[in-house]
């Protein structure tokens, strides 16, 4: 008989140090405000799917969207996490954003529900503990991205109590909710929210407490209308209108607050 063969998986990981810099877009005015959004997963990480949708292509098509959205309208600086298929530990997500030294940070991700008709979208805020059992169910899920069947590919600089807000901190905190309240305002009526629309989580993107940040959950992608929606021209034309005006209330209100003289 023949001798039993064993299979390897073998991922090219980058290598040990700080990853490049993604290329800032927009002004050359440095004192203009960035914001630095991120397309959950890719690479080897294609994140949830839905026949040939997956996540990882959805999640770039939007971020693409809003970033040109953006720069169409002016006056806001843009940089992408990721602008093409490629994979990025969830820390080197939102360390991206802290060596670009953004002022906002946003991570869009599609959800998935084992129940079909889960449908809506959801924007959370970073929390010690889920604000619900699903909340904290899709933070594991999200923060799993970095392991591959439960093999971690990298340590983490810190240990879970690291993701925790810390009372000094409150104010990013509260940026951040702000943040996703406008979301939330700006898509009522043309996008459709679950019935909690805003929650929170443990989520390790998101553990940037000094850079106010919101994981976006555009829809299911686990729904057949919901994927069919993110997939659409018009479905990013929608997502990407509502979110760069929230993004452009945001800077307004935070500009509005600088002491003048």
């Amino acid at each position: 008989s023949q001798p039993a063969r064993e299979y390897v998986l073998r991922i090219e990981l980058a290598p040990a140090g700080e990853i490049g810099l993604p290329k800032v877009e927009g002004p050359l005015d440095a004192s203009r405000p960035l914001v630095v959004i991120d397309a959950g997963h890719g690479g080897h990480d294609p994140g949830a799917g839905n026949g040939a949708k997956s996540e990882k292509n959805l999640t770039l098509a939007l971020a693409q969207a809003l970033r040109a959205q953006l720069l169409a309208k002016g006056g806001i600086r843009v940089a992408l996490t990721r602008d093409d298929d490629r994979y990025l530990a969830l820390e080197e997500r939102s360390g991206i954003a802290r060596r670009l030294k953004a002022d906002l940070f946003l991570s869009i991700h599609a959800d998935s529900a084992e129940t079909p008709t889960a449908s809506g979208a959801t924007i959370y805020t970073l929390s010690s503990r889920g604000s619900s059992d699903e909340a904290s169910r899709i933070a594991m899920r999200e923060n799993g991205a970095d392991s591959i069947n439960g093999v971690a590919l990298r340590q983490t600089s810190s240990d879970v109590s690291a993701i925790l807000v810390d009372l000094s901190q409150r104010r990013t905190g509260q940026l951040s909710d702000e943040f996703a309240q406008l979301i939330l305002r700006e898509g009522q009526g043309r996008i459709i929210f679950r019935e909690r629309p805003v929650q929170s989580a443990a989520f390790v993107v998101l553990k940037s407490a000094d850079l106010p940040s919101v994981l976006f959950e555009a829809g299911y992608i686990s729904n057949d209308r919901d994927a069919s929606r993110l997939a659409s021209a018009a479905g990013r034309k929608s997502f990407a209108e509502l979110t760069a005006q929230a993004i452009r209330v945001y800077f307004a209100r935070q500009l509005e607050q600088v002491p003048v003289g």
